[in-house]
């Protein structure tokens, strides 16, 4: 019997039982649990320890930040491809998929490792491209940034009976610092349900309680051997906040035509914005100037399905490089978005990587190389969750009047302003604006909705 193996990105992914489907209410069956022979893990640390975390390396060279950030990119737009034609509001982080998707890449041999590699764009060797992963967490976990708060944190939740590869222990220490956690899934038919919970318990502490039961119910069992988890959170402030005494209600033209009044927030600022290709382009920065909000909107209030099927990274990117210093009249309705779980199986195996999932040619002899071939690992499902809230909030604003006298002049021809006005769906992406990198994607089809 193939042994599971749990991929929960940030927003999250889970595992269930070799065979399972990859859909989030698949019943399950629960299989013989297989005899705990092996040693526990070398390098684990002891059940329920808070383990320090490994020295951070120094910052990613430009170079090798701009090869995150393409990879992860072209990742992103390839599965919003398989995502999109979901009803309703959409929201993921490819950033965290990414990271948990390459963690686990790193323990993978064969052609599961080279459809892996081709799904998530990666180039160069698995240990080049964990430095550089590992770089890149460094920046985002900087401790003494203080303008906005991004937290990524990645765990490796493992069967404390099961022997795990020390390379890979390591590996994955030092470039995510991802611990091994030794966790109860085998000993009784109670103790997935009680690991399930830890999980949980793990990644709502991370997600600052936004991201709740990752993993539902029955989706571990007696044959998880191990659970990779990553878990992104976000804070942050405009740089030039909506004053919230202008959000006032204002109709939404939904994707069915039919048009609803939202709380809609309002603000006349300069701001980098393009009109190109028959949509325009907003991008709101952050306070720190380090992220931002990208708002791609279309001319035509139905035709985000137009724009959605034209959408790669090369073209999102000739989207915002047009994009330019303007006075803009900004338009844009308050919304929360929490879509449930996305069970990301067959989206990633019809992207390429279908070994992974496979009983008979999954290769993970990496992670795990136990002596019988059939308790060696497989992915059974990947889960994903996602949380993301824009309303007005802002940092404390302060002004400054200067009277200048000087001699008069011609009156200043007045500055042209142009509108955004977000009054139908719309697609942004919050990105590192320093590599390019997508942190979030999302379409907001219905503000009112989550």
């Amino acid at each position: 019997m193939r042994f599971a193996l749990c991929l929960l990105p940030l927003l999250a992914v889970a595992c269930g039982p070799s065979g399972t489907t990859s859909s989030t209410t698949d019943t399950t069956t629960t299989p013989t649990a297989p005899s705990a022979t092996q040693s526990a893990p070398t390098g684990a640390t002891t059940e329920g320890d808070s383990p320090s975390a490994a020295p951070r390396p120094s910052p990613p060279t430009e170079g090798e930040s701009m090869d995150l950030a393409a990879s992860s990119n072209a990742f992103a737009t390839d599965l919003y491809a398989q995502l999109r034609t979901k009803e309703g509001n959409l929201a993921f982080s490819p950033a965290s998929i990414t990271l948990a998707l390459t963690m686990t890449w790193g323990g993978a041999k064969g052609e599961t490792a080279s459809q892996m590699a081709k799904v998530l764009h990666l180039t160069g060797g698995q240990d080049a491209v964990f430095e550089a992963a590992g770089k890149q967490l460094s920046v985002w976990n900087d401790a003494s940034r203080t303008a906005y708060t991004l937290r990524v944190a990645n765990r490796l939740f493992g069967e404390k009976t099961f022997t795990f590869e020390d390379a890979f222990l390591k590996k994955t220490a030092t470039s995510f610092s991802a611990p091994l956690e030794p966790t109860d899934f085998a000993s009784s038919a109670k103790a997935p349900e009680t690991a399930r919970a830890r999980i949980n318990g793990w990644v709502e502490k991370e997600t600052q309680d936004r991201i709740k039961n990752l993993i539902p119910s029955g989706v571990l069992d007696t044959s998880t051997r191990l659970v990779l988890v990553n878990a992104i959170y976000f804070l942050g402030s405009w740089v030039t906040p909506f004053p919230k005494a202008s959000t006032r209600p204002a109709p939404f033209h939904g994707s069915k035509g039919a048009a609803k009044d939202v709380p809609t927030m309002n603000l006349t600022s300069h701001f980098k914005y393009a009109a190109v290709d028959g949509l325009r382009v907003l991008e709101l920065p952050y306070k720190g100037d380090e992220l931002s909000m990208t708002l791609v909107l279309p001319d035509d209030k139905k035709g985000l399905p137009a724009v959605e099927k034209q959408l790669t990274a090369d073209k999102l990117s000739s989207w915002i490089q047009a994009a330019s210093r303007a006075k803009v009249n900004v338009a844009l309705p308050q919304f929360e978005l929490s879509p449930s779980v996305y069970a990301l199986r067959n989206p990633l195996s019809t992207l390429g990587m279908p070994d992974a999932f496979d009983e008979r040619r999954a290769d993970f002899t990496g992670i795990a190389n136990p002596t019988n071939p059939s308790n060696r690992l497989l992915i059974t499902q990947v889960l994903h969750k996602a949380f993301v809230k824009v309303d007005e909030q802002g940092t404390e604003a302060a002004a400054a009047t200067g009277v200048i006298m000087g001699v008069r002049s011609a009156a200043p021809r007045p500055e042209p302003i142009v509108d955004f006005h977000a009054d139908h769906p719309f697609l942004f992406f919050i990105r590192d604006v320093r590599s390019g990198m997508i942190l979030f994607v999302g379409r907001v089809e219905d503000p009112a909705s989550t």
